[in-house]
Parts: C-alpha cells; sequence; structure tokens
C-alpha cells in the first residue's frame, strides 16, 4: 500500500500507514556440501589410476587415485627384507646366535675341565704330590677358562640386544615405508560423495595439490558471510530467505545453524552457516548466494519513509498549519521504511524534509 500523500499549498505531508514489516541483515556466500574436504597429494608423481568419478557414493578408505610410487614400493620392499633378516637372526635359526651359543657351550665344557683339573692338582699338592709349577699353570688355566666362559656369556646376550635393536629399527623402517607409499595411493578420508575429480590418468601432481572435492552425499551447508557491525544482531535459529545464482529468482529458506566468533580480518566479516529448512534438492555446490537475515517483525506496524526521519530520532509535522518538530521513538529499520513506536499516530501529518522551506 502506498503512504497518503496530501498538498497543502507549498508544503507536501504525508500520513504513516499500517503494515507488515520485517528487520533483516544482508549476507552473502555460497552453497557447499555438508562436511566438505579437499584431498591433496602429499607427495609429486604421475597418476596412473583413476578409479573414481564425480557423483560416485564413495566408502571411507576407498581407492580413489594411485600416483605413480615406484621409487616408494622399492624402498619398502627394501625395509621389508632387512625387517625379515632381522626377525630370522633372532628366530631359532639363527646363525649369529647358534654359533654364538655353541662358543658358550665350548667355553662352559673348558671351563669345567679345566676347573676340575684344577681341583684335582690342587688337592694333590695338599697331599705334597706334583709340583708347583703345574698346579700354577692349571690354576691358570682355570682363571682364563673362567673369563673365556663369561665373555662367551656376554657377547651372546650383547649380540641378542644389538639384534632386538636392529629389529625395532627394521619394524620402524617398514612403517616408514609403508607410510611414504600409502601417500601415493589416495583414498576417502570419510563416507561420501565425489563433487570433483581435478586430475586425470597420465596427469603430473605437484605436492599439496588439490586432487578431489567430496562431501556428504545430500546434505547442503549454506556458508555465509556477515559485516562485524551486524553480527551482534544474530543468533542461531533465526530464519533466512535467500537467493543462488543457479537458480536464478527463485526464494528458499534456511535458518542459522551456527555463528563463529572469529572475525576475518581481510573483509572484517564473521562467518555464519546455516542450513535450509525446506526438503528440496540442491544439485549444486559453490553456487553463489544473497541472503537476507530475519532479525524481527512485526504485523501492522506504523511505519513511514525513511527519509521522513530527522537527526535520527525526530520528524517534521505540520499542527495548527504550522511546521514543527517532535522526537519519535523508532523500532524495526528497513532500507526504506522505520517503525513509529511512540510520537505519531495514523492521522498524523508528516512534512518530508526536502519540502520544507
Amino acid at each position: 500500500s502506498l503512504l497518503l500523500l496530501i498538498a497543502c499549498g507549498r508544503t507536501t505531508t504525508i500520513h504513516p500507514n499500517r503494515k507488515d514489516i520485517v528487520e533483516t541483515v544482508y549476507a552473502s556466500g555460497m552453497v557447499m556440501a555438508d562436511s566438505e574436504y579437499t584431498i591433496y597429494a602429499l607427495n609429486p608423481g604421475i597418476v596412473v589410476k583413476k578409479l573414481v568419478k564425480e557423483g560416485d557414493i564413495v566408502q571411507r578408505g576407498q581407492l580413489l587415485y594411485i600416483i605413480n610410487n615406484t621409487a616408494p614400493a622399492a624402498r619398502l620392499d627394501a625395509a621389508n627384507e632387512s625387517y625379515k633378516k632381522a626377525r630370522e637372526n633372532l628366530s631359532s635359526r639363527s646363525r649369529i646366535l647358534n654359533d654364538l651359543k655353541l662358543s658358550m657351550q665350548n667355553a662352559a665344557i673348558k671351563f669345567s675341565n679345566d676347573s676340575l683339573q684344577y681341583l684335582r692338582l690342587k688337592n694333590l699338592w695338599e697331599q705334597n704330590i706334583g709340583t708347583k709349577s703345574t698346579l700354577d699353570n692349571a690354576e691358570a688355566q682355570y682363571r682364563t677358562s673362567l673369563n673365556g666362559k663369561k665373555s662367551a656369556k656376554e657377547k651372546y646376550y650383547s649380540t641378542v640386544n644389538d639384534l632386538n635393536i636392529s629389529l625395532k629399527n627394521a619394524q620402524s623402517q617398514v612403517a616408514g615405508a609403508q607410510n611414504d607409499l600409502s601417500n601415493y595411493i589416495i583414498r576417502a578420508e570419510s563416507n561420501g560423495r565425489i563433487y570433483q575429480m581435478m586430475k586425470e590418468k597420465g596427469e603430473a601432481v605437484k605436492a599439496n595439490e588439490a586432487l578431489a572435492l567430496l562431501g556428504k552425499s545430500g546434505d547442503r551447508l549454506i556458508r555465509l558471510s556477515v559485516d562485524q557491525q551486524d553480527i551482534g544482531l544474530l543468533q542461531a535459529g533465526q530464519q533466512i530467505v535467500l537467493k543462488t545464482d543457479a537458480t536464478g529468482d527463485r526464494i528458499f529458506k534456511a535458518e542459522v545453524t551456527r555463528i563463529y566468533p572469529t572475525m576475518n580480518e581481510a573483509d572484517q566479516t564473521f562467518r555464519v552457516d546455516a542450513a535450509f529448512t525446506e526438503n528440496i534438492a540442491q544439485s549444486y555446490i559453490h553456487t553463489s548466494v544473497e541472503a537476507n537475515i530475519i532479525i524481527r517483525k512485526k504485523q501492522q506496524a506504523l511505519v513511514i519513509p525513511s527519509g521522513a526521519l530527522v537527526s535520527g530520532d525526530s520528524v517534521k509535522v505540520k499542527r495548527s498549519g504550522r511546521v514543527t518538530t517532535i522526537a519519535v521513538k523508532t523500532g524495526i529499520h528497513t532500507l526504506d521504511e522505520i517503525e513509529i513506536i511512540n510520537g505519531l499516530d495514523d492521522g498524523s501529518d508528516i512534512v518530508m524534509p526536502s519540502a520544507v522551506k
């Protein structure tokens, strides 16, 4: 409905109007897949296999790409061989340990024989039988055998310890080589849909280059940017009306689901997430969005044109043939209209500032 215009001589007056009014905050952004994420290459190479296409539904861990991995595969084979050898060196078939066990057994037998010989000669010497030099030689041989036995035992257990360390190192090398190889095998990180595959078979891939865009299959997220001057007016659950570039003038309904507390310093905006409230399939993602977030609304409010307000809190009115300025209390503000809560009524004659001479 139009405000009533009344020409009184050279002064044009208008009356306030009753109508529904809505205060909104403007936001822009884009439609995204819920839980959307991009997979990047960790190492350079050539795509040798592309195993899925756009639109495919994938499961967590499913193969997407295989990148040329000759060098890391060779390193894994070498690491596995080293690990296999390290395990064999600690097994019952270990040539190293079996040789050391045999040396330890021989040392123990020699020590046993030499100790018996020494004790026999010592007992004879105590009976004044034999010579001192023979006993001394037997004692020296006994002590040499004792040291040899200790040395053989220490060498065995030291070698076992060294082989255990070698086994752990080999295990670590296998794990590292497997991790390196896995970087050339590109997998989905969660269940969802493939929205974009950025490389074809035979194409070169650089380290940290994007390979695929994935997200939940049907769910859509609206990511909006709101000016820092308006963010304090927002809260979760507020209704939104929006349009997307892909759907023209069609209006969609949504609601605020999350407000992020950190400002983007580059454009002085805050991120706000929203979700569609209508059960309407959204086929497209990354299409631009223009949205109005509804802050408050009122039915049959008393409104005047925003141009009628003077100094933010006053209105010029005509009373008894004279123009005077009165204070008013305002409510909802839109780009074109302002709600008047107090100070005017339906019959007030408002003088537009441009009409005042």
